[in-house]
């Protein structure tokens, strides 16, 4: 994944939970970004919106860091854009 793509969900993400988009980074915890799970809706909503994606409840489960998020989304537009089924 680009820098790009990254800085796309960096953005997103401190965009959706109104925080500066610097101190959200690849390797930040949501615990300490202060996500809670209404954050978190909101910022799949959001990702889902700026990607043109959907992200499946059974994944949306397992994110827990910026980084699980970046790759999830990556893997969801990867499939997208190859026309196949992300893998569950």
């Amino acid at each position: 994944m680009s820098d790009e793509f990254t800085q796309r969900v960096l953005n997103t993400i401190a965009s959706a939970k109104r925080i500066p988009a610097e101190t959200v980074t690849i390797d930040s915890e949501f615990l300490a970004l202060g996500i809670d799970s209404m954050d978190a809706m909101e910022i799949l909503f959001a990702l889902e919106n700026e990607f043109d994606i959907n992200i499946p409840d059974e994944e949306a489960h397992k994110v827990r860091s910026v980084r699980d998020l970046v790759e999830g989304v990556a893997r969801l537009v990867e499939a997208k854009a190859g026309g196949a089924k992300p893998a569950q």
